[in-house]
Formats: C-alpha cells, structure tokens, sequence
C-alpha cells in the first residue's frame, strides 16, 4: 500500500509529460514560421509607370514582407510597368513575386501559366462587382440591341468593369462591335460604335449630354452617382458578377512561400497595424479565400474572357 501513492505520482508525472509534448507540438505545427527569404517583389500593372507609386502600397509590401521572413533586412520592393504582357515577363524572368489586379489583366497575365490564382482582395470595400450599362432616360432605348447604328462609351482598354464585361456582354448578344476614333464618326445600322471615354465621369458625361446613346461602369461607380444623375439615366442591362480584384502568385514561387504569403494576406485585418495599412490601401477591407477555390475561379476567368466576335 506504501507504493501506491509513488506510482500514483510517477503515472501522473509521465500523463502530464506526454500532454506536455503533445500540445507543445501542436503549438509549434500551429505557429507560422518564419522562412529565410531575402526579398519580396510585387508587380503593378500602371498605365503610366513613370507616375509614383502610392505610399500605401509601399507600406502594404513591406509588412508583407516583415511577416514573411527571419531576416531582418528584407527588402519589399514594387516594380512597375505599364502592360499586362510586360508583367508576363518579369514573371518569367522571376523579377516579381506576386502582383494584385481586376480579373481581365488577371487572365492575360495567368492564361500561359506564368503565375496562380492565391486569393480575392476585397478592393474599395468590395467582395465583387458588376457593370452596368446606361443610357438617357430620354433617349427612348430600353434594350440593348436598340443601341445598333449607335455610339456606346467604355472607360479605357485595360479595364474590366468598364471595358470587357460590358462588351463580352454585347457580343454574347451577337451585337457586333467597332471601335470608333471620335463622336463624329459614322456607325453603321447593323454595328454598335465604341469609343473609350478614358473615367467613369467622363463616360456620365456623355451619356447626359446625349452624345452618346449609352455607357458602362461598375455598380460601385453607379452607387457614386448623384440622385439627380440617377434620375436622369435608365440601366439597360447588368453583366453578372466578378471578384473586385485578385491576387496572384508566380507559378514557381516556393511552396512554403506562397503558403506563408497567402496566411499574412488572409490574416492582416486582424491586425490592427495591417487593418490600417489596408484602409489606406484603396479602402482594401480584407482578402479572403476564392470562392469555389482556385481551379473554379481559373476556368471561370477563362470562360468569360476566351475571345469571341468581332472586336
């Protein structure tokens, strides 16, 4: 009977041990780890690259880059160029590690491969976004096909929500398209006539002015209209939804890296010094994961975008 209370204490000594490993392991698995990378690199697709690039971004790659490895020295650096089949390169010359933009440039810069889907950025406060195509209230159009032998304004070639939604959204209707160099050219009866107006105030404008019989923006650029310009425009036709903006990784980033990146992304705005960094970054709110997951976004990426019609 002497022994018991030794073998009660020595068991007892060895359970907590065992627990002891156990949980420090699983807190050690748990923990994010710090890797040696020497230097992180985002690209950014600017039309005008000569243009500085915003503070907050600046910031926004340097806390990446502070979370993402041991060293203390790394550099977070921002290479800018003015085209989406310019960053293709950089990918490939393995210049940029990763790079943010609206779906279109997304699919152009990812469709051979040079770099993956990672995650959604909700850019402006905004999961997702449509665009939206408008006329005058008093032109009498209510359709979209009644825009034949007319003039359409888009925003510029490079964007998404004011360019190739609306547009692919024409040609799935089997309306033929044709860029126009000015507002005196002449369109034909069976062709609508485009030109890019280069803002979305710009594009309001027109449309108001009755210069030309519609335009195309996104929801969010509408939900920045005032009333009294809503009144005056009627919305002939809303393409369906796409992510804000995403984010992307080069294919031959190393796993541990692109794992490591994705966890400070999705994490930062619960950090109160990245939350802030965020708001000042475009009002981004957070970046989360793709819905449906990353091979569902590429092939949705590719079924909106793959050419068709006339251009």
């Amino acid at each position: 009977m002497k022994t018991e209370p030794r073998y009660f204490l020595s068991t007892y000594a060895g359970v907590v041990l065992f627990l002891s490993i156990v949980l420090t392991g699983n807190a050690a698995e748990k923990a994010p780890q710090a890797l040696n990378v020497k230097s992180l690199t985002m690209g950014l697709v600017f039309q005008n690259p000569s243009e500085p690039v915003p503070e907050p971004l600046r910031e926004f790659v340097t806390y990446v880059a502070r979370k993402l490895s041991s060293t203390p020295a790394i550099a977070g650096t921002i290479v800018v160029v003015p085209t989406a089949s310019q960053m293709v390169k950089l990918l490939e010359e393995k210049r940029v590690d990763f790079y943010m933009e609206s779906p279109y440039p997304t699919y152009l810069i990812n469709r051979l491969g040079s770099a993956n889907l990672l995650l959604r950025r909700w850019k402006g406060g905004m999961g997702e976004y449509r665009s939206i195509i408008f006329t005058n209230r008093e032109s009498g159009i209510s359709r979209v096909e009644e825009l034949r032998g007319k003039m359409i304004a888009f925003e510029d070639a490079g964007s998404t929500s004011g360019y190739f939604m609306p547009k692919l959204l024409l040609l799935d209707k089997r309306l033929m398209l044709t860029e126009k160099p000015g507002l005196d050219a002449k369109v034909a009866a069976q062709e609508i006539g485009y030109i890019l107006a280069g803002s979305e105030k710009n594009i309001l404008s027109l449309v108001l002015a009755k210069k030309v019989a519609a335009g195309a923006f996104s929801n969010d650029d509408y939900a920045g209209v005032g009333e009294k310009e809503k009144a005056a425009i009627s919305i002939l036709a809303e393409t369906a939804s796409m992510p804000r903006h995403l984010v992307s990784c080069r294919k031959d980033v190393p796993a541990p890296v692109a794992k490591r990146l994705k966890e400070i992304l999705l994490a930062m705005h619960e950090d109160a010094e990245g939350r802030a960094i965020l708001q000042r970054t475009d009002n981004t709110t957070k970046f989360d994961l793709l819905p449906g997951g990353e091979e569902s976004m590429r092939k949705k990426l590719i079924e909106l975008f793959r050419p068709r019609g006339k251009k």
